[in-house]
């Protein structure tokens, strides 16, 4: 078994063991470019670990617990999340670490490093995984390289890693990573060059930076760009990036430091390096037969050649697009504070206000020519706010991604999901919802004149609790209810209140036992010039978490809008006797408005009839949580009418827990859902109310049935049915 090989002794055969990178590096220092002193751990060495240690079995069960293609982009959050908690708590067995510390220290011993992946199948010709594994630069210390060999190791199984390979087909199980650790170059201006413009094939591309290429490969430096003749070596246009900062190595790794007014103002590049580097990119090419993305970085006027790619095609395929978007998920600390901005300064102050001017209208008094545009109208703006949903919301939530990285990286805790515990959030709007239901539940549990009257429909005489009630139907009931219509309004938060009154309902979590010292000491973990940027990272994830949830509330009142001119319009056609008439989409209600005489196509509604199913599933899994175990009879929902029938003590099934049903999650003994992921709006209430939870359990709705006994395990992820749950 070889674990550890030289640049020099790496050869053409050796790409399954040392992967493209290494053997790009390899092939250039053969032929005498400059090239980084580099050693490849092959993928030898991270077979070991993963059979020595037990975890490929581990990691096998996690993405066995659904299809894998069929794992929306929560899951693969979560997936990715616990696999690598794995990798950072399990350590190197003895004899593995002695023998790669025999091997490093050697080259490395005095020397700070870059280490990189190098998995097999990376920057080839036909993939390129450029960005999806990690890179970790200035490493200094033989066993702090190790240790983020296994950082490494466990980038492999990243989200967006996963995604990639699920795209191209490749077997994840099989999936391997071998690591180059690579002297690091302090160079003062760095950048990549493209030999071929995948825009222009007669062209080249230059990018370049001051200071390490990591600023300008995560996007943190804007760089300055060049445009070459490949056939002439000619500058065609140069493009300036606004020069603020350079990303440069210090004694804690990297640091960004404000560059002089000197170098802000002047480029990165001379006419004579941008020539030096024009040569080392067509160098590349003829090496390896194929136009190359090469990354460089000059010290003094030598260059250094770091890595080497080929240039893969573009892509236009459907997969692509979704690709692309589910890596624009993935925002860097600083874009996260921007886009908080936005959203807490404009778009949620937009939405509020354009809901509130939309409920203001009589809908009533409208003509139907005139209801015609106010349905659309409404349309085009719900669409708009969805659009936007995807756009800024959906991103936002990568600031508690991004802060669960770093604390599981600092901390190590034993639970994956520990991080949520700071995050809990006393002002989330389902929270203070929910809160002003109990609240009216407690005074009917405490008035018996006032839970009679309620149980036969007389007139409320209780002035404090008809207060509660106005204010509540102003901010939430159509949320709660999913109708605009007082009197539903009014009938289904009365059938709520009385379940909540009749059973006690599970409280709001108080702050965990040691939540101050935790986050204290994580905080601690920095160097004291890093502590106001941890704290920063805390409160930036805060809001991510609050956020998750509110956000849909917020769009929920914009869908209200909506819905309260559709029922408008159905009101207005009773007569016609239209069947399915809840089924009609928003252009068929109005196309019947407009001309009584339209017949929309007929509607075959979905069947669901309980006793055709014949699958008595015994246990289905999917991803744990909400940490606790769950026991009672299942209350399937399928629509937002059947939550009214919900009763204390039962276990939510549904597709997702959307705005509109976490008002039951306090009555609940457990929750299950079709969709996955610790970020979805279930999780977040349940863990709010220390429920136990398991999202992405595929076919939830159809394998159980309302009135089966359930046992809910939040820690394994596992659905136990039947009479096995007792």
């Amino acid at each position: 078994m070889t674990l550890i090989i030289p640049l020099g002794k790496i050869k053409q055969q050796d790409m399954a063991r040392v992967g493209g990178k290494a053997l790009a590096l390899a092939m250039m220092a053969q032929y005498s470019l400059n090239v980084p002193e580099a050693l490849c751990v092959t993928t030898e060495a991270y077979h070991a670990y993963v059979t020595m240690s037990g975890l490929r079995e581990r990691i096998l069960l996690e993405l066995n617990r659904k299809q894998f293609e069929d794992m929306r982009w929560e899951e693969l959050w979560d997936t990715s999340l616990r696999i690598r908690n794995m990798f950072l708590t399990t350590p190197l067995p003895a004899s593995l670490a002695l023998e790669l510390e025999q091997s490093i220290a050697p080259v490395f011993a005095r020397k700070a490093a870059v280490v990189r992946s190098s998995a097999p199948g990376e920057d080839s010709a036909r993939t390129s995984f450029a960005g999806l594994h990690e890179s970790y630069v200035n490493i200094k210390g033989i066993e702090s390289i190790i240790e983020h060999i296994r950082l490494v190791w466990a980038s492999l199984w990243s989200d967006a890693a996963l995604l990639y390979r699920k795209e191209l087909g490749l077997n994840v199980e099989k999936s391997m990573m071998a690591v180059v650790i690579q002297e690091i170059i302090a160079g003062e201006e760095s950048g990549v060059a493209f030999g071929k413009n995948p825009l222009n094939e007669s062209e080249a591309v230059i990018e370049a930076i001051y200071g390490l290429n990591q600023g300008l490969v995560d996007g943190s430096v804007e760089p300055d760009r060049w445009i070459i003749d490949r056939a002439t070596g000619e500058i065609l246009s140069h493009t300036p990036a606004q020069r603020a900062r350079a990303l440069v190595a210090c004694s804690a790794g990297v640091r960004f430091e404000p560059l002089p007014s000197a170098r802000a103002e002047t480029p990165p590049l001379t006419d004579d390096k941008i020539n030096t580097v024009f040569s080392l990119v067509i160098e590349a090419e003829s090496l390896f037969d194929a136009p190359q993305d090469v990354e460089w970085t000059f010290r003094g006027n030598r260059i250094h050649a770091l890595q080497s790619r080929p240039i893969t095609a573009r892509k236009t395929e459907k997969a692509e697009d979704q690709r692309s978007w589910y890596l624009s998920l993935r925002r860097s600390f600083d874009n996260l504070k921007a886009l908080r901005s936005k959203i807490e300064n404009e778009l949620l102050p937009a939405m509020i206000l354009e809901a509130a001017r939309l409920a203001d209208r009589n809908l009533s008094q409208l003509a139907d020519h005139e209801l015609i545009c106010e349905i659309t109208e409404r349309s085009e703006i719900h669409n708009k706010w969805i659009d936007s949903y995807w756009s800024d919301f959906i991103p936002f939530a990568h600031g508690m991604r991004l802060f669960g990285q770093i604390y599981n990286d600092v901390v190590r805790p034993a639970d994956p999901y520990e991080f949520m515990d700071i995050l809990g959030s006393d002002t989330m709007v389902s929270i203070e919802r929910n809160r002003m239901l109990q609240d009216m539940a407690s005074i009917i549990q405490r008035d018996e004149y006032l839970a009679a009257a309620l149980r036969s429909g007389s007139e409320i005489e209780h002035a404090v609790f008809n207060k509660m009630l106005d204010e509540f139907a102003e901010k939430y009931a159509d949320v709660v209810t999913g109708t605009a219509q007082a009197g539903k309004q009014k009938h289904a938060l009365m059938r709520i209140l009385m379940e909540m009154a009749s059973h006690p309902a599970a409280e709001k979590q108080t702050h965990p036992a040691g939540r101050a010292e935790r986050m204290d000491a994580f905080i601690k973990r920095f160097p004291e010039e890093q502590r106001a940027r941890a704290q920063e990272l805390i409160d930036l994830a805060r809001a991510s978490y609050r956020m998750r949830d509110d956000d849909n509330l917020y769009l929920g009142k914009i869908e209200q809008q909506l819905n309260r001119a559709l029922d408008e319009a159905r009101r207005r056609l009773i007569a016609c006797k239209l069947p399915d008439i809840e089924l009609l989409t928003v252009e068929e209600l109005c196309a019947v408005l407009e001309n009584p005489k339209y017949v929309p196509a007929q509607k075959s509604a979905q069947q669901k009839i309980a006793g055709e199913f014949t699958i008595k599933p015994r246990q289905l899994v999917g991803q744990p949580a909400g940490a606790g175990i769950g026991r009672g009879k299942a209350r399937v929902i399928t629509r937002s009418s059947e939550l009214f029938d919900f009763k204390s003590g039962e276990i939510l099934v549904c597709d997702a827990v959307d705005p509109a049903m976490t008002f039951v999650v306090p009555l609940s003994s457990g929750i299950v859902e079709r969709r996955g992921g610790m970020l979805i709006h279930g999780a977040i209430i349940a863990r709010e109310y220390g429920i136990a939870c398991v999202t992405g359990v595929p076919d939830a709705t159809a394998l159980i049935h309302t009135g089966d006994q359930l046992t809910v395990d939040g820690y394994l992820g596992i659905v136990t049915v039947g009479k096995h749950a007792l």
